[in-house]
């Protein structure tokens, strides 16, 4: 499948079709928040994606509402928090989520993380109990599409064991340098479209030699070849800006094509960028 802009679409198992690049929202607007995602909407991007744990649901639905343009263009992810996990929980969260984003329904809505807390003993039926809670508002028609963030593929398994509706999404950290193969290839075997948060791995990855080198090689920036190298994997990025430049660029991925060897050369690099996070540990300050 050919990609030529933002607007193009990767299409879910239920057959909704997902923009193949996302502005991400979480700390890219401390500050001035609205004034940021107005900037990113002016700058084109359609697909917003947010979090109840983000606090930025107000301020993207503020966003949406000024620009004057069409609610039905635009594609609006959200998440509910660990603490916002269980049935009851579940369908509170996500009516508080609709609230504060001033909106009636949303096209995809995820579970933040697959555990409340590591070592959680029954996060299986906690998973489960949420799952059902959000078969339940899929099937009322309140959300597009549903799906997870941060599972890994024996998380995967517990609902695909119960569930009546499949997860269609599965957000992850993926970058060069961290490209958790086992759950790409579990989602892609499962028709899950995995979807990258961090997908340039902060500074570390974007300093990396081999990065910097392509970047130069193909007369882009270091963030645009991490994004690049996402797409060409079938990944959707979920890139954050505060700056209209970067978003810019970030919006750019279509003038170039990382050659095979070159994807080659990316996907064998030694570790770099991750950032801590675990769905089953403690977070590890890096």
């Amino acid at each position: 499948m050919e990609l030529t802009n933002i607007y193009d679409t990767f299409t879910l198992n239920n057959g909704v079709k997902v923009p193949c690049v996302a502005f991400g929202t979480y700390k890219a607007a401390e500050g001035d928040n609205v004034e940021i995602l107005r900037q990113a909407v002016a700058c084109g991007y359609r697909y917003f994606d947010t979090a109840s744990f983000y606090g930025t649901e107000t301020f993207l639905g503020q966003a949406v509402k000024e620009s004057g343009i069409p609610r039905e263009e635009f594609f609006i992810t959200s998440k509910m928090w660990k603490d916002e996990m269980g049935y009851e929980a579940t369908k509170e969260a996500f009516a508080k989520s609709l609230e504060r984003l001033g909106m009636d329904y949303l096209d995809l809505y995820l579970i933040h993380w697959p555990q409340p807390s590591p070592g959680c003993e029954d996060w299986k039926t906690v998973d489960a109990e949420t799952w059902r809670a959000l078969e339940e508002l899929y099937e009322e028609g309140k959300v597009r599409a549903i799906g997870l963030s941060n599972f890994l593929p024996h998380h995967i398994e517990n609902l695909m064991k119960n569930c009546h509706v499949r997860p269609m999404v599965d957000q992850i950290e993926f970058h060069p340098g961290h490209t958790q193969e086992t759950v790409l290839s579990y989602c892609r075997e499962h028709d899950i479209l995995v979807q990258a948060w961090s997908p340039v791995g902060r500074g570390r990855v974007l300093a990396d030699e081999l990065i910097t080198e392509l970047a130069a090689k193909y007369g882009v920036s270091p963030a645009q070849v991490c994004l690049r190298y996402a797409l060409q994997r079938g990944v959707v990025p979920l890139p954050k800006s505060s700056s209209e430049e970067r978003m810019r660029q970030n919006r750019d991925l279509f003038s170039f094509e990382i050659s095979g060897e070159d994807m080659y050369r990316i996907g064998a690099m030694p570790p770099v960028g991750w950032s801590g996070e675990h769905p089953e540990r403690e977070r590890v300050r890096l």
